[in-house]
């Protein structure tokens, strides 16, 4: 099924919802399309039924090559606070999905199109796939949490590399360095992640969101305090139908029907 946000098409199969974007020729993103997928998120965030959050590009060429720059052009510094504070609004509800989501990535992933990709749980990379945060090179910076989450998954000097000196990379350095999880042929991302999604199905939904949120914490909680947490969280699992669920499935040897609740 598709429902109507702004250059974005949404799908659902079985429990995962894919999400493509469509702003052609090269899916940049605008205040609506930001919008757009705030309002998507949140949608998703409010169907239970949904597990899996998969983010792809229409095509087999562009994941997305970010901001349009003529939206830039006339040094307008109201367009661009709204224009910052849309991608920040989007970017952060799409991290804070309750499910897991992954970056189908199936071309160029430039700019705000890569920090959507950051923003993501995982990412897979079509083997022709570019990747880079060009933004200094044209007088501005990544503003959707490119300087914040890229060395968090790659360390402070590819991090570096890739933003003060505007390195371009192929899918098999993102892989080498950690930027994405798997590498796969031209047009095999969204397959691949629909079957990570499957696996995913197998996973109790309330224990995936109990976990993300724990291993998100990371980035800004001291290890004292989300040690306590992380207990907490799982005696808090015992209020939940799933946990019930998966204890008595695996006792009585059959799959789990989760709940979701």
């Amino acid at each position: 099924m598709s429902t109507e946000y702004r250059n974005l098409k949404l799908e659902k199969r079985g429990h995962a919802a894919i999400v493509t974007l469509n702003n052609p020729p090269a899916h940049t993103w605008t205040v609506g399309s930001l919008k757009a997928l705030t309002q998507l998120v949140r949608d998703l965030d409010a169907d239970r039924s949904v597990y899996t959050l998969i983010v792809t590009g229409d095509g087999p060429k562009f994941f997305s090559a970010g901001a349009d720059l003529k939206v830039f052009a006339d040094g307008d510094k109201a367009v661009a606070r709204e224009m910052g504070r849309r991608f920040g609004e989007a970017f952060e509800a799409l991290a804070a999905f309750r499910g897991l989501s992954i970056a189908a990535i199936n071309g160029y992933a430039m700019g705000g199109g890569l920090e959507c990709a950051l923003a993501c749980d995982l990412r897979i990379a079509e083997e022709h796939a570019q990747l880079a945060l060009p933004e200094a090179t044209v007088g501005l910076l990544p503003c959707a949490g490119g300087t914040q989450n890229l060395p968090w998954l790659v360390g402070e000097g590819w991090a570096k590399r890739l933003i003060l000196i505007g390195e371009r990379i192929d899918a098999a350095t993102a892989l080498r360095i950690g930027l994405v999880e798997e590498v796969v042929p031209r047009g095999a991302a969204l397959e691949t992640a629909l079957g990570w999604a499957q696996r995913t199905e197998g996973q109790s939904p309330t224990s995936v969101a109990a976990c993300k949120q724990l291993i998100q914490g990371a980035r800004s909680n001291p290890l004292k305090q989300l040690l306590p947490q992380e207990r907490e969280a799982f005696v808090n699992l015992f209020d939940t139908l799933d946990q019930k669920e998966g204890v008595t499935a695996f006792l009585e040897k059959r799959k789990p029907e989760w709940r979701n609740g």
